[in-house]
């Protein structure tokens, strides 16, 4: 069930890569209190989608929205700045309750005023983040006019001298944004990003509808659906006496039933994104929700190992049998409730794997739907062709013991993915305590379980006496033993990457192996990285490399996927190792620059700011060179940083699009070295 939890995103990026985006405008009001106080009142509008982030945000998280004023030598501040009522969650990123505000957010701070006066200057500075990125820190000013009328998107005009910005730039980065020749080549295999993601959103909702599917054969083979199949031939053989001639019809309206029943249940989750978008993810991102889905699989594996059976009440039970009898469309569609109620204790803990993995991936209700559609057609087709032809139930085994086995092979693997979320928590709080070295030791303890299991020297409760192996029983340990050495082979020691070799069958499900006890790493997948813009371009020089300038952010969560799913693909790795000298700059780096490089610099969009740390250096240098200020975003450049080599890229989850860019920047930049 391994891409029921691979991380996998909806939005799509399009335009915004090569713009600079201004989510959130600022106005500003003032509101007259007394002779000498007054309120000063800053509403930010935020376009939809994006999230501004509170004043009071713990340590090491976010950028918090901070105010700042000038000339208080004329007024006193009356306690502090009043924000209003936004939205609280747990943040996946840095472990933590965070709080936000979408739509719209009104600050308000009362000032006393000592003598004349007219108007009070301040900075706002914010950070504000959507589904697919964040930007980097921005600071607005402001201007509160204190005559009682509003003032719309207020920002001071600088009477500063004007800046030469080739200068500063030269000062910075050691290049002028004059100097950077821009891209006019584009290779014959450029992808259309939009296009591409739209593309993955239908064949991860097919591959989500497939494992439902998967999981509803496997709940065929249980003891509590299977023995519903001489049930349903009974049902309707009597019925068919009666009604003669509309056999086949609900046969087909029984499995349409039994599919409708499953569909229902992703409904309410669809009202719940429907009320706030954002919803599915804010319970994803909950650490404890993943401890409470780890306690939930534990209780369902024990439950399937047969120590303790899942049941709903049984007045549901009798309430839909009683409505069997009605006969007609509703007597079909209460047959069909029967059997989800009856086998609940086997489909529950099946159906709450699907629920789990939707919950923990960001397709939502929709992935959750198209695996409750899988789950609903997988019973509902086989159901509906024995309504129609009762005589296949002679082609069917005997019911036994192997319907036991099947179920306690599930325990196991509900066991295994119960660590799954346990992990989840654990990445996200840094507890340190289930890195990629415990879960992998876990998993070999849980599979070489289920192989003695088969191979029959471990029992649970309701274990028929085992007199032989069957050829099935010997085959399914060997592959399963098979899969426990392959998870040791987890352990290998990548040489080139001095890391834990990465096993493809558990990305997605198993740690990065970057988070280890033994072999950690600072740069993704340990690649040699460099955190400043001058010192990676003089090792490029030296080596005579292409660069690839990587945008991005402690808080960026799609720079974290890129790193953890694209970059680790093993000829995107051979790039970035071999072909490219790669410098990581972070937009929210908040370590304060060398008094030197605290400049006045213009903005793009008019007004002027002072860089005071790395993140306002990078963040104006990734604006001011490529008029765009979202992350991720990778720009490829030839050796000395003066051109660019192909059109840069954003978020590209798809691996061979992104290899393709890079294949098609290596292209460009040995060409330019031959003419």
């Amino acid at each position: 069930m391994k891409r029921v939890f691979l991380f996998f995103t909806l939005l799509i990026v399009g335009y915004s890569q090569s713009q600079v985006l201004e989510p959130v405008k600022w106005a500003t009001s003032v509101n007259k209190v007394s002779n000498t106080d007054y309120e000063l009142i800053a509403t930010a509008t935020i376009d939809k989608g994006w999230h501004l982030y509170s004043q009071n945000v713990p340590e090491d998280g976010p950028i918090p929205t901070t105010f700042s004023y000038n000339n208080k030598e004329t007024f006193l501040l009356k306690g502090k700045t009043i924000e209003g009522e936004g939205h609280t969650i747990d943040d996946p990123v840095f472990g933590m309750r965070i709080k936000f505000f979408e739509n719209k957010a009104v600050f308000k701070q009362i000032v006393s005023f000592k003598g004349d006066y007219k108007t009070v200057e301040g900075i706002v500075e914010f950070m504000v983040c959507d589904d697919t990125r964040c930007l980097p820190p921005t600071e607005v000013d402001l201007v509160f006019t204190l005559d009682n009328e509003s003032s719309t998107s207020q920002e001071k005009v600088s009477h500063i001298n004007k800046i030469d910005n080739n200068s500063v730039n030269h000062q910075l980065y050691g290049i002028s944004s004059k100097d950077l020749e821009k891209a006019d080549v584009t290779c014959g295999d450029e992808f259309n990003q939009t296009q591409s993601k739209a593309n993955q959103e239908n064949g991860s909702l097919w591959s989500i509808f497939g494992l439902g599917f998967l999981g509803g054969l496997l709940a065929l083979l249980t003891p509590c659906v299977f023995p519903m199949i001489p049930l349903t031939v009974s049902f309707f053989t009597k019925k068919g006496r009666h009604e003669k001639g509309s056999g086949v019809s609900k046969a087909l309206l029984y499995g349409f039933f039994i599919f409708a029943v499953y569909i229902l249940l992703s409904v309410p989750f669809h009202l719940l994104d429907s009320v706030n978008p954002d919803i599915l993810n804010e319970i994803s991102t909950n650490v404890w929700l993943n401890v409470v889905f780890f306690a939930i699989f534990l209780f369902f594996a024990f439950s399937f190992f047969g120590y303790y059976e899942l049941t709903l009440p049984s007045s549901w039970t009798n309430k839909t049998t009683k409505g069997e009898n009605v006969g007609g469309i509703v007597g079909v569609f209460f047959m069909a409730l029967t059997l989800a109620i009856v086998s609940f204790s086997c489909t529950g803990p099946i159906l709450g794997s699907l629920l789990a993995g939707s919950l923990t991936a960001d397709g939502g209700a929709w992935q959750l739907t198209a695996g409750m559609a899988g789950f609903g057609v997988s019973l509902g087709l086989p159901f509906a062709l024995f309504a129609m032809f009762p005589n296949m139930m002679n082609a069917l085994p005997k019911s036994g013991g192997w319907l036991n086995t099947t179920k306690v092979i599930l325990g196991f693997l509900e066991l295994a993915l119960a660590f799954k979320f346990l992990s989840n928590a654990d990445l996200v709080q840094h507890w340190g305590i289930l890195k990629i070295e415990p879960f992998l030791i876990i998993w070999i303890i849980v599979f070489a379980g289920l192989a003695l299991y088969l191979f029959g020297k471990i029992k649970f409760p309701h274990d028929s006496p085992l007199k032989k192996l069957s050829f099935l029983r010997i085959a399914g340990g060997v592959l399963v033993a098979a899969f426990a050495i392959y998870l040791a082979s987890g352990f290998r020691v990548n040489k080139q990457t001095n890391t834990f070799t990465s096993l493809t069958l558990l990305s997605g499900l198993a740690p990065p192996v970057g988070y280890s006890f033994l072999y950690p790493n600072d740069c993704p997948n340990n690649l040699e990285c460099f955190k400043d813009l001058k010192t990676g371009i003089a090792y490029a020089k030296k080596v005579n490399k292409p660069i690839i300038l990587d945008f991005t952010g402690y808080a960026c969560v799609n720079c974290r996927k890129m790193e953890e799913h694209v970059w680790s693909v093993k000829n995107i790795d051979n790039y970035l190792r071999n072909d490219y000298v790669l410098i990581s700059l972070y937009v929210d780096d908040k370590k304060e620059l060398p008094v030197n490089e605290q400049v006045l610099v213009n903005r793009i969009n008019g007004g002027t700011r002072k860089l005071e740390n790395y993140g306002h250096k990078w963040a104006n240098f990734q604006t001011q060179f490529f008029q765009t200020n979202s992350q991720p975003y990778y720009v490829l450049l030839n050796s000395d940083g003066t051109k660019v080599l192909n059109q840069p890229i954003g978020y590209t989850p798809n691996e061979d699009d992104y290899a393709n860019f890079l294949e098609c920047g290596l292209e460009v930049f040995k060409e330019n070295i031959t003419e």
